[in-house]
This record gives C-alpha cells, structure tokens and sequence, in this order.
C-alpha cells in the first residue's frame, strides 16, 4: 500500500512540476526590449528601444536627442530620464 500512494504523489510532482513549468513569467514577456545609454549631451539617460537593437532603433533614438554610447537594460529609478521615440 505504501508503494502506490507514493508512486501516486510522485506521479503527482512531477506533474505539478510540468504544469509550472509551462508558464512564462510576464516580466520576461518583452525581454527582447532594452534601453539605449545615452552619453552626456543627450536629452536623457536612456532611450527605450522595443524588439531587436537595431540600426533602425537607434536611428529613432538619435533623432529624440539621445547620442547612443551603448546598451543596457532600462532603468525605474526616479533620477532616470528615460525617453521612449516610439
């Protein structure tokens, strides 16, 4: 008897497991998406671009008044002017 109720709760775990498994949490939802680090002389610190970095994006970014010195995830502090050209 105690041989199936514990292959049955192990039965059970691991399908608990599978079915947490299976969701994408939804801060990782728009992962792709990142800020540009603008360098000083910019209208801001940072410059939210959305998807893939690409020549395109910075473009946008540039002509919002963001010299682009590089990438970085986007900042939520208070002290942060991020600028988003989209």
């Amino acid at each position: 008897m105690k041989q199936v109720i514990f292959a049955s709760m192990t039965a059970m775990t691991v399908l608990a497991l599978a079915f947490m498994l299976s969701f994408q949490p939804a801060q990782y939802a728009f992962a792709s998406d990142g800020c540009y680090i603008c360098t000083s002389g910019s209208s801001a610190d940072q410059c939210r671009y959305h998807g893939s970095d690409t020549f395109d994006q910075r473009k946008k970014c540039e002509a919002a008044g963001c010299k682009v010195g590089g990438t970085t995830s986007c900042s939520s502090a208070a002290n942060v002017k991020v600028i988003d050209p989209n």
